[in-house]
């Protein structure tokens, strides 16, 4: 059994994911990171969400197919990997839209191996040079080179990024980088070490970090990035000689921007769709 939160076109992803029609997002949940800062603490830590089988998790990937979306992007997915593995070869039978696999980044090559072939672009995070950052904000041990030697296994899988005629990306991997206040030195380690692993790679430089209610009281975390930062991590990207990315203006750093996780939706979403697969 698989538990998801949220089945819906999503238009705030890259413009090469979104495009004109949104993303396919599916939104599972739990994390295998707890970062004190998560914008949907209400799935990663509280674990809001349906119960689904894997027929009903196929069923919602041809919705959003039939519903015009680009792509499945599979949200927080690395907690359900070897379930996914299945159920992703039975859903490539009938979904021919791409599959997006949007995660943390923090996981291991072992398991990313058993995706090859089913996964045709990657999405991950890449959130922490620093590991003394990445073990205070995120409990997370030894996140550099996990993450490290995860995107390099993505970047193996999809050496290649294939846009089609709108536009939309086809196969290929693009990392996500948030910036943090007051961590410009741990930013300026992630795009050196993407940047070792190919200069070529698509990064998304996100300034939208906002305060959770869950860091208020945080002695840095309880504020937003400023402009300043902003742009010294954005110089920090040409400095490491990356070519191809995406920014982001500091605007988006509000709560609009956060998924809603109306669960009485996605029931109805799951009963019509599934009314109509049998």
């Amino acid at each position: 059994m698989y538990r998801i939160a949220r089945v819906g076109l999503h238009h705030f992803e890259e413009p090469c994911l979104s495009g004109n029609n949104g993303s396919g997002t599916i939104f599972f949940s739990g994390c295998n990171l707890r970062c004190l800062f998560c914008q949907n603490y209400e799935i990663s830590h509280e674990g809001k969400g349906l119960e689904v089988s894997e027929e009903e998790l196929v069923s919602c990937m041809r919705y959003l197919e039939d519903s015009g979306a680009h792509n499945i992007n599979l949200v927080t997915p690395s907690n359900y990997t070897n379930l996914l593995v299945s159920t992703l070869k039975k859903a490539k039978q009938t979904v021919k839209l791409p599959i997006v696999w949007n995660s943390s980044g923090y996981e291991t090559v072992a398991n990313l191996k058993k995706l090859e072939g089913l996964v045709d672009v990657y999405l991950p995070d890449f959130k922490y040079s620093d590991d003394a950052l990445a073990w205070e904000y995120s409990h997370a041990k030894g996140y550099f080179d996990v993450a490290r030697e995860a995107i390099a296994e993505m970047r193996r899988q999809q050496p290649h990024d294939v846009f089609d005629k709108a536009g939309i990306m086809q196969k290929g991997v693009i990392v996500r980088h948030l910036v943090l206040p007051a961590a410009l030195e741990n930013t300026r380690g992630v795009l050196s070490a993407i940047a070792r692993i190919d200069k070529d790679m698509f990064v998304s430089l996100m300034g939208q970090y906002f305060p959770t209610p869950a860091v208020q009281g945080h002695s840095v975390l309880s504020r937003r990035l400023t402009e300043e930062e902003y742009d010294a991590a954005t110089e920090m990207f040409f400095d490491a000689g990356l070519k191809n990315g995406f920014s982001q203006d500091l605007d988006s750093a509000t709560e609009e921007y956060v998924p809603n996780f109306d669960l009485d939706v996605l029931k109805k979403i799951i009963k019509d769709n599934m009314q109509f697969v049998l």
